[in-house]
């Protein structure tokens, strides 16, 4: 019963240290680019696999119960809510940035 105890501790730490690592490359990448179109990509996809990585070890720590599934359930909502937040941020940056046609093309669609 032991061993399976480590390996628990293991492939749970595995994903913890795998969740921070994301989240170290995600500051660098946040803090490397100089756009905020840039920076705000860095930063959606790195905090949606780093939470969705930190919380499975979490998940595998503390065993399947009632804490589990709602740390799953923080899960799925961030997966929902950080890709329309970003997409929102993106949105009002072209919008309100006059001079983004230095930065980026954006398409204006059909005329």
């Amino acid at each position: 019963m032991a061993i399976l105890e480590w390996i628990r501790f293991l492939v749970g730490a595995a994903f913890l240290l795998g969740g921070l690592t994301v989240f170290g490359i995600e500051l660098f990448g946040v803090f490397h680019y100089k756009y905020v179109l840039n920076r705000m990509h860095a930063a959606a996809l790195g905090d949606t696999l780093g939470i969705a990585l930190c919380m499975l070890g979490l998940v595998i720590f503390s065993g399947f119960n009632f804490t589990s599934v709602k740390m799953i359930l923080v899960v799925v909502f961030l997966w929902f809510a950080s890709p329309v937040a970003s997409h929102m941020v993106a949105r009002f940056e072209v919008s309100t940035n006059e001079e983004i046609e230095k930065e980026c093309e954006i398409d204006k669609g059909e005329e």
